[in-house]
């Protein structure tokens, strides 16, 4: 039996005749986890959300609930919660009335509106904070109070609408540790939206990179970030060298006049494919030794390691992430292991991509 608790099955949302914000998007959202919805500006991510709180129709294609379409159920009728990136606070009513306000609504006796907004101010550490007016709040306290309200009624899902934009690096930094904690005592499925990549790598459980109103991979941060399925997602996610290469055969490719072992098998013999290496998988080494040798054009400290910029006789830039240091005009050697090279496969789907990963795993099992 599924454990899903939304699903989306071929759903496009399209205004007039422009071109569709979202085409033919399917996907489960599983309960109790921490989903984010990572893209550029434009991308859909935020269309989502606004479709699975009711916000917004579906053009075409089906939303479900708990296995139940709602596609016609109003917002106010679904047991979802949205957090908005200015918070929607309200600014002339103090901390508590904002949290007790959709309570209210439902006409709760006060007893038991006391308890709630209680336990809720408790969940985000806001004890005490009861009287103060929001005004008086710094931006993390603000966002505190808007997730309590949220909280407070219940809800089976919690959408966040970038709510950590606003906020400066350090407490930014401090609110991902919080609201994953958060998630986490509350066991209920959050689904945040945000275009920056740091912030989905560090608080998600699973994550949807979205270009163009097309998801165009799903998966952990890890399985993301190692295996990027495509050019844009393997851009997108973290810094990388992508290169143009050949798959000359199993476990072999060939990319800047060179040819490289790596892992990859099950591509045809001579397919065309891009390359990534990751900035931290290139090893600074002598000429002899390394599998490239670069000149070094420029570097930049930035704290736990230098960002290092070089070039290769061909002219293709290689960025390196390492705690030596290396003088700009030096030429230096790169060294990568055959694990650090993973190639990617000209138009191929997410499914394919699987696919193919899971006979690598069947192929090892095989083998041993």
């Amino acid at each position: 039996m599924t454990n899903a608790i939304i699903q989306f099955k071929q759903v496009t949302k399209q205004y007039d005749n422009d071109p569709a914000v979202l085409d033919q998007v399917s996907f489960e959202i599983e309960r109790g986890k921490f989903y984010t919805l990572l893209g550029p500006s434009g991308c859909g991510k935020t269309t989502i959300l606004r479709l699975i709180a009711g916000f917004t129709e579906a053009t075409k294609g089906d939303i479900f609930f708990n296995g139940k379409k709602i596609n016609d159920v109003p917002a106010n009728k679904r047991q979802v919660n949205t957090v908005f990136q200015d918070y929607a606070l309200f600014p002339h009513l103090n901390v508590f009335e904002n949290v007790a306000f959709g309570l209210r609504i439902k006409k709760m006796k006060n007893a038991d509106i006391q308890q709630k907004v209680k336990e809720a101010l408790s969940f985000v550490n806001l004890e005490g904070y009861e009287t103060r007016e929001i005004r008086e709040m710094s931006g993390g306290q603000r966002q505190r109070v808007a997730i309590a309200r949220a909280i407070v009624n219940e809800p089976e899902v919690i959408l966040l609408d970038e709510p950590l934009s606003a906020l400066d690096l350090k407490l930014r930094t401090e609110m991902q540790y919080e609201l994953r904690e958060l998630q986490r005592r509350l066991g209920i499925t959050f689904i945040f939206v945000t275009h920056d990549q740091e912030e989905a790598l560090a608080m998600s459980d699973e994550i949807f990179v979205l270009n163009k109103g097309i998801i165009q991979q799903s998966g952990t941060p890890i399985d993301i970030y190692d295996e990027p399925i495509n050019r844009f997602v393997a851009d997108f996610i973290g810094e990388s060298n992508i290169v143009e290469g050949k798959m000359i055969k199993d476990y072999l490719v060939e990319f800047v006049g060179g040819q490289f072992e790596c892992v990859d098998r099950g591509l045809n013999p001579n397919e065309s494919v891009d390359i990534v290496i990751r900035p931290e998988d290139l090893e600074i080494t002598t000429l002899e030794r390394g599998k490239l040798q670069v000149r070094v054009d420029s570097q930049l400290f930035r704290g736990v390691h230098y960002e290092i910029s070089c070039y290769d006789k061909d002219g293709n830039e290689w960025l390196v992430h390492s705690t030596k240091k290396a003088a700009v005009g030096d030429e230096i050697g790169l060294y990568f292991d055959p694990e650090a090279i993973h190639v990617m496969r000209f138009g191929e789907t997410e499914a394919d991509f699987d696919r193919r990963l899971e006979a690598y795993s069947a192929g090892d099992a095989h083998e041993q």
